[in-house]
């Protein structure tokens, strides 16, 4: 008998499958989907592989199996596995990485002393450069580079889980702490994050006619796809538990993916309220051994519901009766790292291949997901009866002309002073992080760069710090421009910090709390800072897009949009689309009790189609504007956009790879893309490392994906040994 074997590495070469001979005494019990140990290379080192096939036959295996680990994986998980190597252009190894349990070695931390702290080890180089490291031959040591390719799956480890895990000492992780590699955190342990949790439990409320139209829809369905269109404060959750419900009462089981780490301890209450402890949590904010426990919880039926972020979906739940995505329109949903997979695509097969209903939900659908769907179920009224909140725009152009030159306008000022004198809280949405966006000699035009990205630091004054926000790097802040030696230095834009700062000193008596990515890096950070604006009744709420879907606050009643503009203004086909979404999920915070809401939002474009629809929180307006303006410009749904992204070390070398993939592209399928010439990116410098992209459209389909596939395959074989390229369907970011 012979196995067909996937090696577990990160390979340039696309997918190369290798035959082994399986021994007499294993025949019996090797199965596809096995853990296994075979000799590989020149050297025959013992690396680990997955069986994807068996058969009876090869010509070319000449090595034997030398043990079978275990069977962590099903005939399905590895079909799924080929399906999206293919589909996204990366190995299989990487898409198997997805559906394995994270780290079944773990020690149980659970029998430890409640209140003790451990070591927990984390990763502080990006793996990207780590992995260029090694191509080049910087990085030899095969335990430390083993190290730190277990971290970048498994970052935030117990540091004794990690040296079982990796077979690594101690004095191994000392040195790569000492080399920068690793950062290793004294922690209070916490395996199960939700053992302390006081929840109220409660009981299914009436149904509104318009969600017993959706339940009754829904509930009876084998495979379809629904999408729930509702307004903010609609009652989609409540739907979704008795749907939930309806299932578990048939002795089946649900996924439900919601996407921001910050939405899933919300989510959790609601549901625990609704079903008691039946309930599994998966997001990458877990501990290893946190996410080990829910894992195999699932693995052995002893839940029913399955919460969590987008790798949830490949949680091995059996007997599965129902997948439902919240807030189906984010971005977060689409991997931006290798696999870069949607996971509303394997929702969508997962749920075909069970035969079960799909439920997508939002108050601002994708516009692909609306343009494509064929059932749509509105809710088109609050639950609880309660009215949307009143928005007014506010021209910043005309604020300027009155001399009013701080990012808070005379209205909205006014505003917040009246909420607190009424004590009512507040929410101020502005998405960029830090204190100035960027800082400038105003003699001679220096602008302060990071060293290893083509891009502008930014100001965070708390620290003093200049920090790049594509590579972590840091550095001083400057009083001294390095370039003419004026001391005419001037910090431009304004983030989070600065609208912080500005807040304490116009509003003393008020109390504040901010969200933002460098508040929320430790663990529960996101759950501790929400609850304590909620339970404290803290007064005004500062955040980045974090502060604006899904959550649920009775006593805010203003919120204000402080540059409307700011997302609508990159190099993106979206913008319109992510700045209506953004605005109308923000006011959807405001107002959703008997309290009547209000929204400010602060613009220079008012009179921008988005910002109009915005203020009437009408969707299908804005919907008939932007999809014709897709349609005349060929873009999603109407086409696919295909991103090659190249990067390398090698400012040469990555010209003239960049030119050969564009040549194998043009040469295979030039007649079904519109391939564009290959160009450095936008920010054509991140971590060192040059970047280029060639970008294609086409209509994506089996066709296609062969001739990329083809593409790839011949490209492989040039051996550029500086140089990567990813492949990204409808990326995220197109920078």
């Amino acid at each position: 008998m012979i196995a067909e074997v996937i090696i577990n590495r990160i390979a340039k070469d696309l997918n190369k499958i290798f035959d082994y001979i399986v021994p007499k005494d294993m025949e019996n019990t090797i199965k596809i989907g096995a853990r296994i140990f075979v000799p590989f290379g020149p050297k025959n080192s013992n690396i680990e592989g997955f069986v994807i096939g068996l058969k009876q036959e090869s010509e070319f295996a000449n090595k034997e199996i030398i043990k079978i680990e275990d069977i962590p994986l099903t005939e399905e998980n590895i079909e799924l596995a080929k399906l999206m190597a293919r589909r996204y252009f990366c190995n299989i190894s990487e898409c198997i990485k997805l559906m394995l349990p994270p780290g079944e070695k773990t020690t149980n931390l659970e029998n430890r002393i409640k209140d003790k702290t451990a070591n927990f080890v984390y990763l502080k180089k990006d793996i990207d450069e780590i992995e260029m490291e090694i191509d080049l031959g910087q990085l030899k040591n095969a335990k430390h580079i083993k190290v730190l390719r277990f971290l970048s799956e498994n970052d935030g480890i117990y540091k004794a889980d990690l040296e079982i895990l990796a077979e690594v000492s101690s004095a191994t992780l000392k040195t790569l702490e000492k080399k920068d590699y690793i950062e290793i955190i004294e922690q209070k342990i916490e395996r199960n994050p939700f053992k302390s949790r006081e929840i109220k439990h409660d009981k299914p409320l009436p149904l509104t006619e318009e969600q017993q139209i959706a339940f009754d829809k829904i509930s009876n369905s084998k495979f379809n796809e629904f999408l729930i269109y509702g307004v903010t404060g609609s009652g989609k959750t409540e739907v979704y538990l008795q749907l939930i419900q309806n299932v578990i009462d048939k002795g089946k089981r649900a996924i439900v993916l919601v996407p921001e780490i910050s939405l899933t301890p919300q989510m959790v209450d609601r549901f625990s309220a609704r079903f008691g402890d039946c309930i599994s949590v998966l997001h990458s904010k877990l501990s290893t051994g946190e996410r080990n426990d829910q894992w195999k919880n699932i693995k052995e039926n002893k839940c029913k519901i399955v919460i969590g972020a987008r790798s949830a979906i490949f949680a091995p739940v059996q007997n599965l009766g129902i997948i439902i995505i919240d807030e189906e329109h984010d971005t977060s949903y689409k991997s931006d790292m290798a696999p870069r997979f949607n996971a509303k695509d394997i929702a969508t097969y997962i749920a075909k291949k069970n035969d079960i209903p799909l439920v997508l939900g939002s108050a601002t659908p994708d516009i692909s997901t609306y343009y494509n769907a064929k059932n749509i179920i509105r809710l088109t009224k609050r639950a609880n009866n309660s009215d949307l909140p009143d928005v007014e725009i506010v021209d910043l152009r005309q604020e300027l002309a009155n001399g009013n030159r701080s990012i808070l306008s005379e209205k909205l000022k006014k505003e917040i002073e009246k909420n607190l004198e009424n004590k009512k809280q507040t929410i101020l949405f502005l998405n960029r992080r830090g204190f100035s966006t960027f800082v400038m000699c105003r003699d001679c035009g220096y602008t302060v760069k990071c060293k290893r990205c083509n891009i502008s630091l930014t100001y965070h004054m708390k620290e003093d710090k200049l920090k790049c926000h594509y590579c972590g790097y840091e550095m001083n802040n400057i009083k001294t421009c390095p370039k003419c030696k004026s001391k005419n230095i001037k910090h431009f834009g304004s983030g989070t910090q600065k609208l912080e700062e500005l807040i304490y000193s116009t509003y003393p008596q008020a109390t504040t709390i901010r969200m933002d990515i460098d508040t929320v890096s430790k663990k529960n950070s996101h759950e501790k800072i929400l609850n304590q604006f909620k339970e404290e009744n803290i007064d005004i709420l500062i955040g980045t897009q974090m502060v604006v879907k899904g959550h649920h606050f009775p006593n805010v009643t203003l919120v204000g949009v402080i540059a409307a503009d700011a997302s609508l203004n990159t190099e993106d086909f979206r913008a319109n689309e992510r700045t209506f979404d953004i605005l109308v999920q923000v006011a959807g915070r405001a107002g959703r009790e008997k309290l009547p809401g209000k929204v400010i939002i602060q613009t220079y474009s008012p009179e921008n189609f988005c910002i109009e629809c915005s203020k009437e929180q009408n969707y299908d307006n804005f919907y008939k504007t932007e999809i014709e303006l897709r349609k005349q410009l060929k873009y999603p749904p109407f086409c696919d956009i295909i991103m090659f992204g190249i990067n390398s070390v090698d400012k040469d070398e990555i010209k003239e790879a960049s030119e050969k993939l564009y040549n194998l592209l043009k040469k295979y399928g030039q007649a079904e893309m519109q391939i564009m010439p290959p160009l450095p990116a936008p920010i054509d410098r991140i971590k060192y490392k040059y970047r280029w992209r060639i970008i294609a459209k086409c209509k994506l389909n089996n066709k296609i994906i062969d001739i990329i596939n083809r593409a790839l395959e011949d490209y492989y074989n040039l051996k550029y040994k500086k140089t990567r390229v990813s492949v990204d369907v409808n990326p995220n970011n197109m920078s």
